[in-house]
């Protein structure tokens, strides 16, 4: 199927008109960085945008004050762009350096490139919006503004709200080193917190009275560790301890938490895996004569691609090709790829399958592939695409061989050849969704693609039913 549009033209051109502003506005969000629901001054700068450009805009979605929704348009189907624009922890970095240097110590930094994210998929629905009131076209376009990506799961609190409940189509894209359509499908997630508690006593002079949480925190680690060898190969489990229970040996330890990422390919494998390492923690407490209590904080489901829509964004990119990168964006990403080890080059070109080929910045766009791969990671844009037929790109924002949740990534932020890999991401998305807007025939076969896809299971959100959006910084993702 293919986008056959000659209005591809007029949409590519509202994007050129505006995409200085909207290269500001991704500068901003990374000079504000900020963590898991805590995006007050990312959010702002989106709804001042909204604003801007004529949208209606809903604050405070599913009761998340950093998640906005803006609007334009009437009747028609309704076409929806999500955004990104939290942080993360621990990755300060000096803009525009090939050395790492924070600009605070331990501060934060968009060591994912949600500052382009969130900007690109705003000018993606400005474009598209524009392009409605130029030509008198009915339709909806939607920008979903998004928070606690990382470890937050947002979206999926969005989605159990009913936020997306009468959206047609929905588009997003992330930063990478490669432009082209993303293909592959992420894990399942939920992360759970595992709270011990038992009895202080001096751990010397009556040991025996004590009833240790951190012994009980430390047996469930080694018990999901020797549960590893015994559950399927493609799942992960990781674990932070958050609380010890003090700083002082001679007490017995009477409370201690430790947090739990639990990770399958689909969310039926990901449910009975929780309830795994839920009885390892029972195991734990009644072996020490603790007692534990469980919270589930977030959870994502695993993202489901679509056929006829990742078609239709391949065509679009092929028609324009990769980003224009001159001799500058070159040279700075030389400086960028002498930073990174011979393994970083090759993860990224293995994580696409192709044969590596010694250049700093991509010239080419992925081609097409017919199998369903599986990425490693995880996000909340899965819950999306159970209930909405979605589509992602994939924007060359950053060197051949830079990793996500880097300093490199936040050092290229705010480079040119970062902005240039952005307005490109935005303007696959726009043409991307001028088809969806378009054609009848796509929203069709898309839906289609979807149920077939789920094989007859209906949406189950993997967050319990009561569970409110975790508004506090949880960094870990």
């Amino acid at each position: 199927m293919t986008t056959g549009n000659s209005n591809l033209p007029l949409v590519w051109d509202f994007i050129d008109r505006k995409k200085e502003v909207f290269t500001e506005l991704a500068d901003r969000v990374w000079e504000t960085p900020e963590t898991c629901y805590m995006e007050k001054l990312s959010a702002a700068a989106h709804r001042e945008m909204l604003e801007a450009q004529g949208f209606r805009i809903t604050e405070d979605v599913a009761g998340i004050p950093t998640a906005l929704i803006g609007e334009a348009g009437e009747g028609g189907p309704v076409i929806a762009f999500l955004g990104e624009y939290d942080a993360l922890a621990g990755l300060s970095q000096k803009a525009g350096l090939s050395s790492h240097e924070p600009l605070v110590a331990g501060a934060n930094g968009h060591g994912c490139g949600h500052n382009l994210l969130g900007s690109a998929s705003l000018l993606a629905a400005t474009a598209l919006k524009d392009w409605l009131e130029k030509t008198g076209t009915p339709g909806r376009v939607r920008y979903y503004g998004c928070p606690a990506e990382e470890g937050g799961a947002a979206k999926a609190f969005m989605v159990r709200s009913g936020a997306f409940d009468d959206v047609d189509i929905a588009i997003s894209w992330h930063p990478s080193n490669f432009a082209g359509v993303q293909r592959e499908t992420s894990l399942a997630n939920c992360r759970v917190d595992f709270t011990f508690t038992g009895r202080a006593a001096h751990a010397s002079a009556v040991p025996e009275l004590g009833r240790s949480a951190l012994d009980a925190v430390e047996l469930m680690n080694v018990g999901v560790n020797y549960m590893r060898e015994h559950m399927p190969s493609d799942c992960r489990i990781h674990y932070a301890v958050l609380d010890t229970g003090g700083i002082s040996p001679n007490v017995v330890q009477a409370h201690a938490k430790v947090r739990y990422v639990v990770r399958a390919p689909e969310l039926p494998g990901l449910l009975a895996l929780i309830e795994r390492v839920k009885k390892v923690a029972e195991g734990a407490a009644l072996m020490t004569e603790t007692q534990v209590e469980s919270t589930i904080l977030a959870g994502v489901s695993n993202l489901i691609v679509n056929a006829p829509l990742m078609d239709v964004m391949q065509d679009v990119w092929n028609s324009m090709g990769p980003p224009a990168f001159d001799d500058a964006d070159i040279a700075f990403a030389e400086k960028i790829r002498a930073t990174l080890t011979p393994g970083d080059v090759a993860a990224s070109w293995n994580q696409e399958r192709l044969e590596a080929r010694d250049i700093p910045l991509a010239d080419f766009v992925l081609p097409p592939h017919n199998e369903v791969r599986q990425m490693g990671g995880s996000t909340d844009v899965g819950d999306v695409s159970w209930v909405v037929p979605t589509v992602q790109a994939y924007g060359a924002t950053l060197a051949v061989g830079t990793q996500l949740h880097t300093w490199q990534v936040v050092a290229q932020g705010k480079s040119p050849l970062a902005h240039k890999g952005m307005v490109s991401a935005a303007k696959a998305m726009a043409a991307t969704g001028l088809a969806a807007m378009t054609s009848d025939q796509l929203r069709e076969a898309a839906w289609a693609d979807l149920k077939k896809r789920r094989r007859g299971q209906e949406y189950t959100s993997p967050i319990p039913s009561g569970a409110e959006p975790p508004v506090a910084a949880m960094t870990v993702k």
